[in-house]
């Protein structure tokens, strides 16, 4: 089971799958160059979602739900936060029900 975690701290950001750093996803799409955010709907929080996605369910979904995640999801979480890979599943299967027929 995957464990996904970030933190904003007087350092900076930091969001960990299972420990090790998550993966941006530059390389499937790239809708900012700052890195991750989360608490508001913007270009950085969508990264996050993005990723969280490709990482838990596969980058064609990543693609195609990462703005209704971030803004369900991404946009509602706290400084510190934790979801699990059943959390992701289970947010994007609300978001679009025929999910799970994919």
């Amino acid at each position: 089971m995957k464990n996904y975690q970030g933190r904003r701290t007087i350092d900076g950001i930091t969001v960990t799958v299972n420990g090790v750093p998550l993966d941006a996803c530059y390389d499937l799409e790239a809708f900012t160059d700052l890195g991750f955010e989360w608490s508001y709907e913007g270009d950085s929080p969508r990264q996050l979602a993005l990723a969280l996605i490709a990482d838990c369910i596969g980058p064609d979904q990543a693609r195609r739900w990462s703005e209704p995640f971030m803004i369900k999801v991404i946009a509602e979480l706290d400084n510190d936060w934790q979801l699990t890979e059943d959390d992701v599943r289970s947010a994007v299967q609300l978001i679009s029900p025929q999910f799970a027929d994919n």
